[in-house]
């Protein structure tokens, strides 16, 4: 089977494009799907014609979508400009994630000062939620849900060039997140992970809230090594 083949079925079970976005920025939330579900393998070269056929658009807004891709390290450039999903080493996931957690952490120790009552309740909701959805949602709605929580303490720190910082980093390890909150045998860890930090929260814990901010991001840095070790296992198998 084709790629072009593969990428029409998975992008035919996709919502439609809304118009919402610019044609590009729409574009590009597709390859982030596509690149988190692996329907873009990691190290795997992208072949723009193909691409461009399965989407339904001429290559110049697929560009585009690759350029702010290639800004978020999840698209790298071959030294004659052929495209390639990024497949960073474990060191570099690490570093990356170390630097994520301290901003998290200050993120953290700042809502506790700034965030109203009503949006440590809303932390506390979609806390909720990831827990009663956990069996049951989707890998990307229980993703998205992870991601939401993260973005809701930083969005409460009241700290703009924290808050670009951190969306900056998190671009870069979108993917690797993914891997760690789709590991169901860790998966209960996470979410008492998230239920210390509404704890702090609430209790206006500036210490208490950034300690297991951090601690959470360092335990992703285990779920993505365990899960290469498995894939290199599986692979020496077959």
């Amino acid at each position: 089977m084709t790629q072009e083949t593969d990428l029409s079925k998975s992008l035919a079970e996709m919502a439609p494009i809304s118009g919402r976005k610019t044609l590009c920025d729409e574009v590009a939330e597709r390859l982030r799907e596509l690149i988190l579900l692996a329907k873009l393998a990691p190290g795997a070269p992208i072949r723009e014609r193909d691409l461009a056929e399965a989407l339904g658009i001429s290559r110049t807004p697929l560009r585009e979508a690759l350029r702010i891709l290639e800004a978020e390290e999840l698209v790298v450039y071959s030294p004659t400009r052929r495209p390639f999903v990024a497949d960073p080493d474990l060191e570099t996931l690490e570093q990356n994630l170390s630097v994520l957690g301290a901003i998290e952490a200050l993120a953290g120790e700042q809502a506790c000062r700034n965030a109203t009552d009503a949006e440590i309740a809303e932390i506390e909701r979609i806390c909720r939620e990831m827990v009663e959805g956990s069996e049951t949602d989707e890998p990307l709605t229980f993703f998205r849900r992870d991601m939401a929580f993260h973005e809701a303490i930083v969005t409460a720190s009241r700290n703009r060039p924290l808050a670009q910082t951190q969306r900056q980093y998190n671009a870069r390890l979108w993917r690797a997140r993914f891997i760690s909150s789709q590991r169901k045998p860790d998966r209960s860890r996470t979410l008492r992970q998230h239920e210390e930090v509404v704890r702090a929260l609430k209790a206006r814990d500036a210490a208490a809230t950034a300690a297991a901010l951090r601690h959470h991001l360092e335990t992703a840095v285990e779920n993505i090594a365990k899960t290469r070790s498995e894939q290199a296992e599986e692979g020496r198998e077959t």
